[in-house]
């Protein structure tokens, strides 16, 4: 019991430190928004209105985003709305809170990565287990080749040809951003966005299942008459867990990227348009929420990733 308890510590005290680093993270992230914002060259007013704005105008805007005021008292005024979620109204639909805008916008950005994370996990374990199990045998390379293309290719270079192919030319799925279908197309959506993921996935899993090679606990399972399916799925992949968490966590800054990266190619709605629309219409409060959130949402992701892997191997712990 002792020994439990001093594990636990141990656990509480590195999930701990990592919380810390996180947060440190967010915080500087955050301010590095909140200055390049402001310390860009031009007025952030002139900008927002337009060179033919009158001076009235322009003090309206600068008092409404209290570009009045000194940058630290501004920069002060930004962390407090950060911590109460209040950095004010979007300036392009008045009335409605910048925040607001995000939490919208999050939830469909949040379901397509949700999605495409259960999807490429998934895929790539399978594709592991199929290229390092026994049922291959010669064919096996051709798993690691095409996750090797898989990887490689960009997702603005095969999301539109596979779209053109299964939605446009063999119509077998709907367009992922068809208000007809908004199940089937955000299940084709989060599809293409789990390509990549599955295919770093599936690579760093078989590398770490070839590690295994003929490890004793494998061959004691194949002894005692365990299927092949059982030995490699229940206890191989059980002992690369840490390492198959880690990639998932790493990979979601690259899943959100192309996020990002969809809901612009097929008009979707979410942070990646919202951004976009924010950007363009220079709606100063809904882009630094829209940009913390999905910053945050990666270092969360982040995080915990570093805490499941902590809890799932011991030896984690005892890294810096």
């Amino acid at each position: 019991m002792p020994r439990t308890s001093h594990s636990g510590a141990r656990i509480a005290a590195f999930v701990g430190a990592r919380a810390l680093e996180a947060l440190l993270v967010a915080l500087l992230l955050a301010s590095l928004v909140f200055f390049a914002l402001r310390l860009l060259p031009g007025d952030p007013a002139q900008l927002i209105l337009g060179d033919e704005a009158s001076p009235a105008e322009l003090a309206r805007v600068r008092a409404t985003l209290h570009l009045d005021q000194p940058l630290l008292v501004q920069y002060a005024g930004f962390l407090r709305g950060l911590a109460t979620l209040d950095l004010g109204d979007s300036l392009r639909q008045p009335g409605t809170p910048a925040m607001a805008r995000v939490a919208e916008a999050f939830v469909p950005t949040g379901a397509l990565a949700a999605i495409a994370v259960a999807l490429g996990t998934l895929a790539g374990l399978a594709a592991a287990v199929l290229a390092s199990g026994p049922w291959l045998g010669g064919l096996a390379r051709w798993v690691e080749r095409g996750l090797v293309v898989a990887a490689a290719a960009p997702l603005v270079a095969f999301a539109p040809v596979l779209t053109w192919a299964l939605a446009v030319r063999a119509r077998v799925v709907p367009l992922p951003g068809d208000p007809d279908t908004p199940a089937a197309g955000l299940l084709f959506a989060a599809a293409l966005l789990a390509i990549p993921l599955a295919a770093h996935l599936g690579r760093i899993a078989r590398a770490s299942l070839e590690d295994l090679g003929r490890a004793q606990f494998l061959v004691t399972a194949q002894a005692k008459g365990a299927a092949p399916a059982r030995v490699w799925i229940v206890h191989a992949l059980a002992a690369v867990a840490g390492p198959i968490t880690t990639v998932v966590a790493t990979q979601l800054g690259a899943l959100l990227g192309g996020a990002v990266v969809l809901e612009r190619m097929f008009e979707r709605r979410g942070l990646g348009t919202l951004i976009l629309e924010a950007y363009a219409t220079r709606d100063l409060p809904v882009l630094e929420g829209a940009v913390v959130a999905t910053g945050v949402l990666f270092i969360a992701a982040q995080a915990a990733g570093a805490a499941a892997h902590t809890m799932i191997d011991p030896r984690a712990r005892s890294n810096p």
